[in-house]
């Protein structure tokens, strides 16, 4: 698959993402989409009460033509996902594990 196919995958999923309803409603979800720099984020961000909440909960970059997930905290599995829509393993890197893991993994390790 070709890099921009790549980006309409990962921005799709992000956006799909984003728009899920989010409870509390005082959380704000944004979806992050830079496809200059090949960056796609998924942040929330607001107030829980007295509390303050910020934080990423999808963090995809594409590098030298794959996927690198950097951060999931899906309960399905960003991976999981990007099989479904045709991505071989041999293109997704799990970023999210040392580089001495991911060779343990099924996936690209670099």
């Amino acid at each position: 698959m070709a890099v921009e196919e790549y980006r309409e995958i990962v921005k799709n999923i992000i956006l799909e993402k984003s728009h899920r309803k989010f409870a509390p409603t005082d959380i704000e979800v944004q979806a992050v989409i830079d496809h200059h720099n090949d960056h796609y984020l998924l942040l929330h961000t607001g107030w829980r009460g007295n509390y303050r909440t910020h934080g990423c909960s999808i963090h995809i970059d594409i590098k030298n033509g794959k996927i690198w997930i950097q951060h999931d905290g899906t309960e399905v599995g960003i991976a999981t996902l990007l099989l479904e829509k045709g991505v071989p393993q041999t293109d997704i890197v799990l970023g999210f594990h040392s580089p001495e893991m991911r060779e343990f993994t099924d996936f690209a390790t670099h």
